[in-house]
């Protein structure tokens, strides 16, 4: 018996056209067959991905922007970082699917696209078999990128990053076009970890994004209301158009995702716990796991024996993080100040990227207020959550 594919990929969104794109760039790999079952194309600019990197990337030629510094604003800090390593990146959503189409579809004898759902996903004698409303399919190895459901556990922490954006565009100049405003905290909190995102374009044109982290979203008007206080203070009540709107909600928890389904099914994206737990910065973690799966199979034609190089204690940082804005969300405001005060902004953004010593580590940790992260500590320690004390 043979496998119809030696790949096959569940799901066509980040995830998924993201370890496609890192496949058809390996040479190694053009004999192996690829079968990519998603619904249908995306064909609208659906959200946008922001990343930072000190390194060349694949998908530098759809950057729609990158910069050079970054601002930080909050009540007891407002600054504005040079970045010495690293830039600052930008990619539209629609411009990431045009282009990974494109160059999928420049090679029809090693990719096939089926516009389906997969029912089912399991492994088999030979590999994977996957049952669709089209039928079934065999591949040696899967690849799922399909949300995941949750299950609630009360050893673990659950919040989810819920944002509205919207793409402005002004008839004056509005904006510095060389200074994206990371987190502006300069908002009412309300008992949670609350912030705008500035990412400007031009002078006239930016995307302005109301991001919160807490246990329920809210409803629209409410992020819409936020939006338009935040442009009536920031833009001195002068006028402005809404170009394009985004919208989205992230689950952010330290409970384990598994970074497998038995011995042939690999996650990726959310399922695969690419989602930064204490952020929600995903798209160069899908990058960096597509590549360290491209890279095994075409050395050894297997998957690496460790998934995705996690590191323990960054999930430890992820979960104490995720207590504090469990417990009392608008002190994440003062930790993030704290940390850009007390830190260059190249070390806080290696730290996010989990690629710190475990010296730099403890100079992070140096840097902020510790009683927050000692009562998170004990939380740990015991096994529950810390909870909210109403007062």
């Amino acid at each position: 018996m043979t496998v119809d594919y030696d790949y096959l990929l569940a799901g066509g969104g980040a995830a998924g056209l993201s370890l496609a794109y890192h496949i058809s760039q390996e040479p190694r790999l053009r004999h192996k067959r690829v079968l990519l079952l998603e619904p249908a194309a995306k064909d609208q600019n659906d959200r946008t991905w922001s990343f930072w990197t000190d390194e060349p990337t694949l998908f530098d030629a759809i950057v729609a922007a990158e910069w050079r510094q970054l601002a930080f604003r909050s009540p007891q800090l407002d600054v504005v970082r040079p970045l010495q390593r690293h830039r600052y990146c930008t990619v539209r959503g629609i411009d990431f699917y045009r282009f990974v189409r494109a160059e999928l579809a420049k090679r029809p004898e090693q990719f096939t696209w089926v516009p389906t759902t997969v029912d089912s996903l399991e492994n088999g004698a030979m590999g994977v078999v996957a049952c669709t409303p089209q039928g079934e399919f065999t591949a040696r190895y899967a690849f799922d990128s399909r949300p995941p459901q949750l299950l609630h556990d009360p050893k673990y922490r659950y919040l989810w990053q819920h944002f509205v954006g919207w793409e402005v565009e002004t008839d004056y100049d509005a904006f510095d076009p060389d200074t994206p405003v990371f987190m502006d905290f300069r908002v009412p909190q309300g008992h949670e970890c609350r912030f705008v995102y500035v990412l400007p374009f031009s002078k006239r044109r930016a995307l302005v994004e109301y991001t919160l982290f807490s246990g329920a979203q809210l409803p629209r008007h409410e992020y819409e209301d936020a939006l338009r206080l935040y442009l009536q203070a920031f833009l001195a009540g002068r006028t402005y158009r809404i170009i394009e709107t985004e919208a989205g909600a992230i689950p952010m928890t330290d409970q384990p995702f598994a970074d497998r389904s038995g011995t042939n099914i690999v996650h990726l994206g959310t399922r695969g716990g690419r989602v930064k737990a204490s952020t929600g910065y995903a798209f160069r973690r899908m990058q960096q796991h597509a590549a360290r799966l491209t890279a095994a199979l075409a050395a050894t034609g297997r998957l690496p024996a460790d998934l995705t190089g996690d590191q323990w204690q960054f999930r430890l940082f992820d979960t104490l993080l995720l207590d504090i804005m469990q417990r009392q969300g608008e002190t994440t405001r003062d930790i993030f100040a704290e940390l850009f005060a007390h830190n260059p902004v190249e070390r806080i953004l290696d730290f996010l990227d989990e690629r710190t010593s475990w010296a730099d580590n403890l100079r992070i940790m140096n840097s902020v207020k510790p009683w927050p992260f000692l009562r998170s500590i004990g939380h740990v320690l015991r096994g529950r959550p810390g909870k909210r004390r109403i007062s």
